[in-house]
């Protein structure tokens, strides 16, 4: 019977939510819902596809690749009902690195790695602890990641014929694009501030419209019909391809998967980051739930799948996935036509988006990064406490200044660290003494109160510890016990407010029950739940060193009949 029940939660686990809608006798209106959901996102996908390629420093094409493969693997055997998977902003960056240190050819074994690890991260269930990232490293990276977006769009928005190579760290890049701001294109210019324009004034005024469709519509028409002088995707890279390519890898050894796996590893940790944020987003919008681990596996196929086909990296994208959702999907099929539409775009327009201009793509990518930048959490975690700043800073400044993935790992090691310092600090010990009585505060929680008068005889002491009882607050709380001036002859530590308790933790009892012992002190536990005494009993803390009670009261009293026949 367990087997049986072991094989079939690893089958709910990782069963794709298409199979969990087609059970749910998947009809023809939830098809035609996903039809317009599907062509909805795929309209706003075709723009967005293409200028995120060009901004990794690739062809328009394999961004069309990327979403056309993987955004239809990662819907078809996803976990999420509403995810779309394609091409993302957040990895402009780490894709346009690895271009420009290992070319095409690493890119796609970089993409085929990832997905690998995805596929291991899934099955063995560790999606779960993405979600310990840290808030403040989340908007830190993600706000970093769009100020590069920007700043790798200046050269299109505004035209600029470069007196050097573009270098890919901000300061060197900055300097480059300042000196050659002579060069300014008006054209480019203009067109880079109408796509802009169009696309915040449909936002706001008409925001069903697919409004980057519309804005880069209008700029290739005027481009094209005032003859306009400027750089477009057809005068830059001839064009797009009307079909999809064979599949095929490229050569692999194993000193480029070595050369290549930080990269992999980095594109696998912002995806699943990514993805499974964007699945949260989903859930919070329908009040569905989404299988993390089955959505981690997904993405690791669609990640090998792009890169057969010539893509990069896939991970679920937020924008399209809201869009998605607010356009009535019912559930992954809508996810599945969005990468068909995609697909019969690219068969019958691809000599049209010849006629795209790069600026155009440059404004739409503008939008992306300011809408990508978490303003307003961002100003929030600022404000709210010094650790926070610091942890945010710190992500914000290491990923546009250093690296992404150094920023994501400085930023969650501060994280927590801080954390601990928190925990740290919020554990409590308190005593009562026949002399100095305490009166324990009234708190919501799940503490045992006992009658403090019951404590009246010099030879009792207890302590009360609250909290997490973890190594990083050990010292404070074998300190705080080894203060008594005298060891009297029975000592109560209550643990009914300690929900956990560690080796460390444990350890510190341990030392003090032996010094106790050494100084002729019995010593009483109460209150351990079954965690904790587990703990306890692991490390020799059991009778006949230690006495355990089910509270204060039932220990004091029998402390106290003990030694009145003592007397007597």
């Amino acid at each position: 019977m367990t087997t049986r029940a072991s094989k079939a939660h690893w089958l709910e686990l990782y069963t794709p939510k298409l199979i969990t809608i087609l059970r749910e006798k998947y009809g023809f209106k939830d098809f035609q819902a996903d039809v317009i959901a599907g062509l909805t996102v795929a309209i706003v996908a075709l723009p967005l596809s293409m200028a995120i390629a060009i901004a990794s420093g690739v062809t328009p094409d394999r961004g069309l690749y990327t979403a056309i493969v993987g955004g239809f693997l990662v819907s078809l055997l996803g976990g999420s009902r509403f995810q779309i998977g394609g091409p993302a902003g957040a990895f402009i960056v780490l894709v346009a690195a690895v271009v420009h240190q290992y070319g095409i050819d690493g890119l796609i074994l970089a993409t085929t790695l990832s997905g690998i690890i995805f596929i291991a991260i899934g099955l063995l269930q560790l999606g779960t602890f993405i979600k310990y990232i840290p808030f403040p490293v989340t908007v830190g990276f993600t706000t970093g990641i769009a100020v590069i977006i920007f700043a790798s769009q200046v050269k299109d928005l505004f035209g600029l014929t470069l007196v050097a190579p573009e270098p890919g760290p901000l300061l060197p890049k900055l300097m480059v694009l300042w000196e050659s701001f002579p060069s300014i294109s008006v054209a480019a210019t203009v067109l880079s501030v109408a796509t802009i324009a169009i696309i915040i004034s449909i936002q706001k005024l008409a925001p069903k419209i697919p409004g980057m469709l519309v804005a880069i519509t209008l700029a290739s028409i005027a481009a094209a019909l005032f003859g306009l002088p400027v750089e477009t995707i057809g005068t830059k890279f001839g064009g797009i391809p009307r079909s999809l390519p064979m599949p095929s890898l490229p050569k692999i050894s194993l000193s480029k998967v070595i050369e290549v796996l930080p990269a992999a590893v980095s594109f696998t940790l912002l995806g699943s980051i990514e993805s499974l944020l964007s699945a949260v987003v989903a859930d919070s919008m329908t009040g569905r739930r989404h299988r993390s681990n089955c959505e981690l596996v997904a993405q690791g196929i669609a990640n090998i799948g792009s890169a057969l086909f010539g893509g990069f990296c896939v991970t679920g994208t937020i924008a399209r996935t809201a869009t998605n959702v607010r356009s009535g999907s019912h559930g992954p099929v809508s996810g599945m036509l969005h990468a068909v539409f995609l697909l019969l775009f690219m068969l019958i327009a691809a000599p049209l988006a010849g006629y795209i201009p790069l600026a155009a793509l440059a404004g739409v990518l503008a939008v992306v990064a300011w809408n990508m930048a978490e303003k307003h959490e961002f100003n929030v975690l600022m404000r709210a406490s010094a650790g926070d700043a610091v942890v945010l800073l710190a992500t914000f400044l290491l990923t546009i200044f250093r690296d992404l993935t150094e920023g994501i790992v400085v930023g969650f090691s501060l994280g927590a660290l801080l954390f601990l310092h928190r925990m740290a600090t919020s554990i409590r010990i308190e005593n009562n003494l026949p002399d100095n009585s305490v009166d324990i505060p009234d708190m919501d929680d799940n503490r045992t109160e006992y009658d403090s008068t019951l404590v009246k005889d010099d030879r009792i002491v207890v302590y009360r510890i609250s909290g997490a009882f973890f190594f990083g607050a050990a010292g404070t709380v074998g300190k705080a016990l080894e203060q008594a001036s005298a060891w009297p002859e029975a000592i109560i530590i209550d643990f009914s407010d300690v929900p956990i308790i560690d080796s460390t933790a444990s350890a510190t009892i341990n030392a003090f029950i032996g010094k106790a012992k050494r100084n002729q002190s019995v010593i009483y536990l109460t209150g351990t739940r079954p965690a904790v005494r587990r703990s306890l009993l692991a490390h020799g803390i059991k009778w006949p060193l230690v006495h355990y009670q089910a509270d204060i009261d039932t220990a004091i009293n029998i402390v106290k009949d003990k030694l009145v026949s003592e007397e007597s």
